[in-house]
């Protein structure tokens, strides 16, 4: 059991959401599961991040300043060889929106507001 803990202490998830609130709920749920947990606070500063850290997963809200979870999705997808796992999750109720997620190659697609078990679920199936 020790060792399952500590493989899971190296996976690290980038989140990347302009709400200090949901940000700190996350890191602190995910960080209890042990997750290492790095933040952005814009989608520039994410795509930054995800460029220099190369994380194991990205946690990547639709709507933040300066770009657009979609814009930093689009150009995470055309810069890497190999797609980084990602999670989108959003308050947008559009179908629209979750289809050009799914299109661009989301791992899953989360609504918010959505209870903390599900993310952690979605977590642990997509990086253990």
């Amino acid at each position: 059991m020790a060792k399952e803990s500590s493989s899971k202490s190296n996976k690290r998830i980038l989140l990347v959401d302009d709400d200090a609130e949901i940000v700190e709920s996350l890191r602190l749920a995910l960080e209890a599961n042990g997750y290492t947990v790095l933040i952005a606070r814009d989608g520039n500063q994410g795509l930054a991040l995800s460029e220099r850290e190369n994380p194991d997963l990205v946690i990547l809200d639709m709507m933040m300043p300066k770009r657009s979870g979609f814009l930093v999705l689009e150009k995470m997808r055309r810069t890497r060889e190999t797609p980084m796992r990602v999670i989108m999750i959003t308050a947008n109720e559009g179908t629209r929106h979750k289809a050009y997620a799914e299109m661009l190659g989301v791992d899953d697609y989360i609504r918010k507001p959505f209870p903390m078990d599900r993310l952690i679920e979605s977590v642990q199936r997509l990086i253990g």
